[in-house]
């Protein structure tokens, strides 16, 4: 029987690899895999609908479902997981010493959008009793002036939100004081450049993992998409994929667990695994919905919260149901 060849693009990643280099068969399915930056993927999917299966911001593809007619349906899969304390930045001259300090004050976005950005303002909330309706935002490029929302957005007017001028960028702006912290989802250049850039937690590694410990949460950055149309035509794809993702994910686990030799360029690799199971369990990253139930209806709160999801979804809601079992009978 011919296989249905599929175009897949996405970052290259450990929990990955397997499918890429054909450890992994996918039953029915030859993927042809285009490895690319997520910006770049994400940007070409939302806007164009390129690719067969993608790599999609979990924010973005939730606001997808606001559309009569969504492109994409979605696995429970979740190939970026990330805590996002460190990626939060301040100018020293704000007067921004704890996070409370962040009512009233000018903060940058590259998107409002973006997941790293729902996660950061839902924590802020959720923790420190900062809302975002407390702080005024600003959006645009970080380091390359110009950039806008992927998807239009229809906030609510008590989100205060406002475009940089088209020749600024995020990153100059935090450190010249225009603005008094900036929310992303990297290292901005101005934090390498500037002594006046700071992190909001400098000490992110310990916050971060108390966050854990009090909430059982490793934040979803994104998941698998197909596009619907396909999808209709071959329903049975979506759990073969689900399958090969979850098979080549186990492949990456054993890559971290082999003591042999080191398969990655880390020497002391296996006393970070250790301090990672320590924290955050032995099997600290799952796709599935029942497994991350947790997170991801924390994740759905905080869309609807702040005005980016129309309705308040529930997971069961926005994952296909064939590949959303965690055990077949």
């Amino acid at each position: 029987m011919t296989k249905l060849s599929l175009s897949f693009s996405s970052v290259d990643y450990d929990r990955i690899r397997s499918l890429i280099n054909g450890m992994t068969p996918i039953e029915g399915i030859d993927l042809n895999f285009l490895p690319l930056p997520v910006e770049e993927t994400f940007l070409r999917q939302l806007k164009y609908q390129e690719f067969d299966v993608s790599e999609m911001s979990m924010s973005s593809y939730v606001l997808t479902l606001n559309e009569p007619d969504p492109p994409f349906v979605a696995l429970p899969v979740f190939p970026s997981r990330y805590f996002r304390h460190q990626t939060m930045f301040v100018n020293r001259n704000s007067g921004i010493e704890r996070p409370e300090d962040l009512v009233g004050k000018t903060v940058g976005v590259p998107e409002y959008q973006i997941t790293a950005g729902v996660w950061q303002r839902g924590m802020l909330r959720d923790e420190y009793g900062v809302s975002p309706r407390d702080m005024k935002f600003f959006s645009g490029g970080v380091e390359q002036a110009g950039r806008v929302e992927k998807i239009q957005l229809d906030l609510p007017p008590d989100i205060d939100i406002h475009a940089i001028d088209p020749g600024e960028t995020l990153s100059d702006m935090l450190c010249d004081g225009k603005l008094d912290a900036l929310f992303t989802a990297h290292v901005p250049s101005c934090f390498y450049t500037d002594e006046n850039v700071e992190r909001l937690f400098p000490d992110y590694k310990a916050v971060e993992q108390r966050y854990f410990s009090k909430t059982g949460i490793f934040p979803i950055m994104h998941v698998i998409v197909i596009k619907r149309e396909l999808y209709e035509k071959h329903p049975w794809i979506a759990r073969s994929l689900t399958k090969g993702f979850e098979e080549s994910l186990q492949h990456a686990r054993e890559d971290l667990m082999y003591r042999s030799s080191l398969k990655v360029m880390l020497p002391w690799l296996s006393d970070h695994v250790e301090e990672t199971q320590r924290a955050l369990g032995e099997d600290f990253w799952t796709y599935g919905l029942e497994r991350n139930r947790h997170v991801l209806e924390t994740f759905l709160e905080y869309s609807w919260d702040q005005g980016l999801a129309k309705r308040q979804w529930r997971p069961e809601d926005i994952f296909v149901e064939s590949a959303s079992a965690d055990v077949l009978i």
